[in-house]
């Protein structure tokens, strides 16, 4: 199987600015997710960026960079500008790994990309885990996926889905786990598609594929997915964590 993984990075985070140039005792954290990727089984992997400072420091430590435009509304956008780039062809996978990943298992990339491999009618493929309990589960920034009896996704929510009526333990929630395995062709297709009225109402994304009649394939991470950074307190914890581990 061949694959690709795109790293896509941008300085403009709006709780932590300048994110992928952050400190993570002698390295920054662009390339410590870049170190996650490269463990994997990828044919590459790409990081692309909106940043003139962040190409400079990619290639610093040996990366395959690209400069992208400033103007894309999502990773996902950047990340079809690179396929463009590329000029991957509309059939070849690739890998979104989130520049904010620095603890994803190489594992659970080969993993996504493997799922897709593995079912040739869907368009996309994701991870996810099950909730340790109902509480977390109704944390609406904890995204929830449904799926049919196939692992075809059916409908992915802030809300806690499915609702129990009168029954205790029918159903497992499942938290969805932001990393996916596009189609070249599909993904251009979705940057190419106006946001849907679901997307907008949850604020996810995905369900764009789902209301344009995309299949998106879901499976259980093999590997626990620590979570990555988002806010200065979770860069204290990355600290300490990958600092005393070197």
């Amino acid at each position: 199987m061949s694959y690709h993984i795109v790293i896509p990075a941008r300085m403009a985070s709006e709780r932590l600015p300048g994110k992928p140039l952050a400190r993570i005792g002698t390295s920054t954290l662009i390339e410590r997710v870049w170190l996650r990727a490269q463990a994997a089984s990828a044919s590459s992997v790409v990081i692309a960026t909106d940043s003139d400072e962040v190409l400079a420091v990619a290639r610093s430590f040996g990366a395959d960079a690209l400069l992208t435009s400033e103007r894309h509304p999502s990773g996902s956008d950047r990340i079809a500008e690179c396929a463009d780039l590329r000029g991957w062809s509309d059939g070849e996978l690739i890998v979104n790994l989130q520049g904010d990943e620095p603890l994803m298992p190489a594992g659970c990339l080969d993993q996504v990309a493997g799922l897709l491999a593995a079912h040739s009618d869907a368009d996309v493929a994701s991870l996810y885990d099950v909730f340790a309990d109902e509480a977390a589960a109704g944390d609406p920034n904890a995204v929830k996926v449904v799926t049919d009896a196939f692992g075809r996704a059916l409908y992915f929510s802030r809300a806690r889905v499915p609702y129990r009526r009168g029954v205790t333990g029918a159903v497992t929630w499942r938290r969805h786990i932001g990393l996916y395995a596009y189609r070249a062709g599909a993904l251009r297709a979705f940057t190419r598609t106006p946001p849907t009225p679901v997307e907008q109402a949850e604020k996810l994304e995905q369900l764009r594929f789902l209301e344009s009649g995309r299949t998106i394939v879901m499976a259980q991470a093999s590997e626990a997915i620590p979570a990555g950074v988002d806010t200065p307190e979770d860069l204290a914890r990355i600290r300490r964590l990958l600092t005393s581990a070197d």
